[in-house]
């Protein structure tokens, strides 16, 4: 693996590429093109390479501990300290990226960037490990609105789908590794609650970012919201129902969340043509 390659999986590129794709696709349903587009792709990627290079390199050394092969800093393919600048050169770039739309979609991007980084430290494995998903996902879709001409104030539906979809992000992203996180010192929020609660507040938090997402957005829903909604309806409870069958790690209703955590983007992308 190339220095240059390895230094990218150190950014964890595969949830921040999609975080990413989603904001650039909503950002193309609200009206950006040109230019804008690409700034708001590229203050948003900032976010997320930021997040990511300041996570490897603060958990570098409890990594090689555990033998962590997937992390290039724990297998010695990128050095610590190249991970740290890029992440402190992605952190500071968040802000400047963002002052092209403006004060107050600067000031917004800059809290996302803030938050992600307080989820990497002190809140990770702290009762408020899911406060910064909260924030910065409610936050992202503000960006995107605000970053138009004329900076127009995001609807309060679009920011709480936002938020509602982050956390129940969190609690899905950790379902199937609870154990392993917590043999290496991770005791965040689902560490806390358990399986069981981890389960119940994805769940919980992605339905009611469905409905959000189906009947937030001003006239009668589509038919593809009310669709997305049924599914949630039937696929959440199939898929607790499935995970008490078997034993193991909570595979099922991990795909069941991600399913319905991916309906929700797609529901969040097409929001745009009503923002």
């Amino acid at each position: 693996m190339s220095r240059a390659l390895a230094l990218l999986r150190a950014s964890h590129p595969e949830p921040g590429g999609a975080v990413t794709a989603a904001m650039t696709l909503l950002a193309v349903g609200v009206g950006h093109r040109g230019w804008s587009l690409v700034g708001v792709a590229a203050a948003v990627g900032a976010t997320q390479l930021s997040v990511g290079w300041v996570n490897d390199w603060l958990d570098a050394d409890r990594d090689r501990r555990t033998g962590r092969a997937d992390k290039p800093v724990a297998t010695g393919a990128v050095d610590r300290r190249t991970v740290g600048l890029a992440g402190l050169a992605a952190s500071l770039a968040v802000p400047l990226l963002g002052l092209p739309f403006g004060a107050a979609a600067a000031v917004c991007i800059t809290l996302v960037g803030i938050f992600a980084l307080l989820y990497d430290w002190p809140l990770k494995s702290t009762p408020l490990s899911v406060v910064p998903y909260l924030v910065a996902f409610g936050l992202l879709p503000a960006f995107v609105v605000l970053s138009l001409l004329g900076s127009p104030w995001p609807p309060a539906w679009l920011v709480v789908a936002g938020s509602l979809l982050g956390g129940g992000a969190h609690f899905a992203n950790v379902l199937p590794d609870l154990a392993d996180d917590a043999a290496t010192g991770v005791r965040g929020l689902p560490h806390r609650l358990g399986a069981a609660g981890s389960q119940l507040a994805a769940a919980g938090l992605l339905l009611a970012a469905t409905l959000t997402l189906v009947f937030g957005p001003p006239g009668p829903p589509s038919w593809a919201g009310l669709a997305a909604a049924a599914a949630a309806v039937v696929i959440l409870p199939l898929g607790w129902y499935a995970g008490t069958r078997a034993r193991g790690r909570p595979v099922a209703m991990f795909r069941a969340v991600i399913v319905v955590a991916l309906c929700d983007v797609l529901l969040l992308i097409a929001s745009g043509r009503v923002v």
